[in-house]
Protein backbone atom coordinates (compact mmCIF):
# COMPACT_ATOMS: atom_id res chain seq x y z
CA UNK A 1 0.00 0.00 0.00
CA UNK A 2 2.58 2.33 0.87
CA UNK A 3 4.39 2.07 -3.05
CA UNK A 4 0.97 2.58 -4.02
CA UNK A 5 0.74 5.77 -2.48
CA UNK A 6 3.86 7.10 -3.46
CA UNK A 7 3.28 6.09 -6.98
CA UNK A 8 -0.16 8.02 -6.72
CA UNK A 9 1.56 10.74 -5.31
CA UNK A 10 4.42 10.84 -7.98
CA UNK A 11 1.88 10.31 -10.92
CA UNK A 12 -0.93 12.58 -9.15
CA UNK A 13 1.53 16.17 -9.01
CA UNK A 14 3.43 14.86 -12.36
CA UNK A 15 -0.03 15.82 -13.89
CA UNK A 16 -1.40 18.16 -11.84
CA UNK A 17 -0.27 21.09 -13.90
CA UNK A 18 -2.28 19.73 -16.62
CA UNK A 19 -6.09 20.49 -15.23
CA UNK A 20 -4.99 24.52 -15.36
CA UNK A 21 -3.96 24.50 -18.70
CA UNK A 22 -6.49 22.61 -19.85
CA UNK A 23 -9.05 24.47 -18.20
CA UNK A 24 -7.41 28.01 -19.66
CA UNK A 25 -7.47 26.74 -23.16
CA UNK A 26 -11.69 25.76 -22.93
CA UNK A 27 -12.37 29.19 -21.38
CA UNK A 28 -10.32 30.61 -24.83
CA UNK A 29 -12.05 28.96 -26.79
CA UNK A 30 -15.67 29.51 -25.13
CA UNK A 31 -14.00 32.78 -25.61
CA UNK A 32 -13.41 33.34 -29.01
CA UNK A 33 -16.82 31.99 -30.03
CA UNK A 34 -18.32 34.62 -27.49
CA UNK A 35 -20.01 31.72 -25.74
CA UNK A 36 -18.27 32.53 -22.56
CA UNK A 37 -19.89 34.65 -19.33
CA UNK A 38 -18.11 37.06 -17.62
CA UNK A 39 -15.98 34.51 -14.60
CA UNK A 40 -16.01 35.72 -10.91
CA UNK A 41 -13.00 35.51 -8.82
CA UNK A 42 -14.70 33.03 -7.07
CA UNK A 43 -15.65 30.73 -9.95
CA UNK A 44 -11.85 31.35 -11.58
CA UNK A 45 -10.23 30.21 -8.57
CA UNK A 46 -12.64 27.40 -7.67
CA UNK A 47 -12.43 26.25 -11.71
CA UNK A 48 -8.21 26.25 -11.34
CA UNK A 49 -8.60 24.75 -7.67
CA UNK A 50 -10.84 21.94 -8.83
CA UNK A 51 -9.45 21.18 -12.28
CA UNK A 52 -5.94 20.79 -10.69
CA UNK A 53 -7.19 18.35 -7.89
CA UNK A 54 -8.95 16.46 -10.50
CA UNK A 55 -5.90 16.05 -12.93
CA UNK A 56 -3.82 15.20 -9.32
CA UNK A 57 -6.86 12.51 -9.22
CA UNK A 58 -6.63 11.11 -12.61
CA UNK A 59 -2.85 11.27 -12.87
CA UNK A 60 -2.62 9.27 -9.26
CA UNK A 61 -5.04 6.28 -10.21
CA UNK A 62 -2.57 4.99 -13.24
CA UNK A 63 -0.64 3.93 -10.28
CA UNK A 64 -3.75 1.14 -9.68
CA UNK A 65 -1.74 -0.66 -12.69
CA UNK A 66 0.97 -1.27 -11.09
CA UNK A 67 -0.75 -3.10 -8.42
CA UNK A 68 0.97 -6.36 -8.61
CA UNK A 69 -1.47 -8.52 -6.68
CA UNK A 70 -4.93 -7.13 -8.99
CA UNK A 71 -6.08 -8.38 -11.60
CA UNK A 72 -5.79 -6.48 -15.05
CA UNK A 73 -10.35 -6.35 -14.96
CA UNK A 74 -10.21 -4.77 -11.86
CA UNK A 75 -7.68 -2.44 -12.16
CA UNK A 76 -9.65 -1.41 -14.86
CA UNK A 77 -13.11 -1.40 -13.13
CA UNK A 78 -11.16 0.67 -10.15
CA UNK A 79 -9.96 3.08 -12.68
CA UNK A 80 -13.23 3.37 -14.16
CA UNK A 81 -14.85 4.16 -10.81
CA UNK A 82 -12.33 6.93 -9.75
CA UNK A 83 -12.19 8.81 -12.62
CA UNK A 84 -16.01 9.11 -13.28
CA UNK A 85 -16.43 10.62 -9.65
CA UNK A 86 -13.53 12.45 -9.71
CA UNK A 87 -14.97 13.93 -12.98
CA UNK A 88 -18.42 13.76 -12.06
CA UNK A 89 -18.64 15.23 -9.36
CA UNK A 90 -15.96 18.21 -9.99
CA UNK A 91 -18.46 19.01 -12.94
CA UNK A 92 -21.21 19.16 -10.88
CA UNK A 93 -19.64 20.99 -7.66
CA UNK A 94 -18.48 23.84 -10.37
CA UNK A 95 -22.18 24.11 -12.54
CA UNK A 96 -20.33 22.57 -15.80
CA UNK A 97 -23.30 19.88 -15.68
CA UNK A 98 -26.33 20.41 -14.67
CA UNK A 99 -27.75 18.87 -11.84
CA UNK A 100 -30.18 16.55 -13.49
CA UNK A 101 -31.22 12.89 -14.84
CA UNK A 102 -31.04 14.06 -18.50
CA UNK A 103 -27.28 15.58 -18.46
CA UNK A 104 -26.23 13.45 -16.03
CA UNK A 105 -27.14 10.09 -18.55
CA UNK A 106 -25.66 11.84 -21.25
CA UNK A 107 -22.39 12.37 -19.35
CA UNK A 108 -22.48 9.23 -18.53
CA UNK A 109 -23.03 7.57 -21.61
CA UNK A 110 -19.92 9.84 -23.26
CA UNK A 111 -17.84 8.67 -20.43
CA UNK A 112 -18.34 4.76 -20.80
CA UNK A 113 -18.01 5.62 -24.56
CA UNK A 114 -14.74 7.46 -24.13
CA UNK A 115 -13.11 4.97 -21.80
CA UNK A 116 -13.80 2.17 -24.05
CA UNK A 117 -12.95 3.54 -27.25
CA UNK A 118 -9.15 4.64 -24.95
CA UNK A 119 -9.15 1.05 -23.75
CA UNK A 120 -10.15 -0.29 -27.38
CA UNK A 121 -7.11 1.37 -28.70
CA UNK A 122 -4.75 0.16 -26.11
CA UNK A 123 -5.70 -3.19 -26.34
CA UNK A 124 -5.30 -2.79 -30.88
CA UNK A 125 -2.12 -1.60 -30.25
CA UNK A 126 -0.75 -3.62 -27.84
CA UNK A 127 -1.70 -7.24 -29.58
CA UNK A 128 -0.27 -5.00 -32.89
CA UNK A 129 3.08 -4.83 -31.48
CA UNK A 130 2.75 -8.40 -29.66
CA UNK A 131 2.41 -9.55 -32.88
CA UNK A 132 5.60 -8.01 -34.62
CA UNK A 133 7.85 -8.75 -31.00
CA UNK A 134 6.76 -12.39 -32.03
CA UNK A 135 7.04 -12.07 -35.81
CA UNK A 136 10.72 -10.90 -35.61
CA UNK A 137 11.23 -13.68 -33.16
CA UNK A 138 10.61 -16.30 -35.86
CA UNK A 139 12.58 -15.05 -38.23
Amino acid sequence: MKKFAGEFLKRGLMAAWGGPVVLAVIYLILDANGTADTLTVTQMCMGILSATLMAFIAGGITAIYQAERLPLLTSILIHFGVLYLDYILVYLMNGWLHNALTPILVFTVVFIAGFALIWALIWFFSVRDVKKVNASMHR
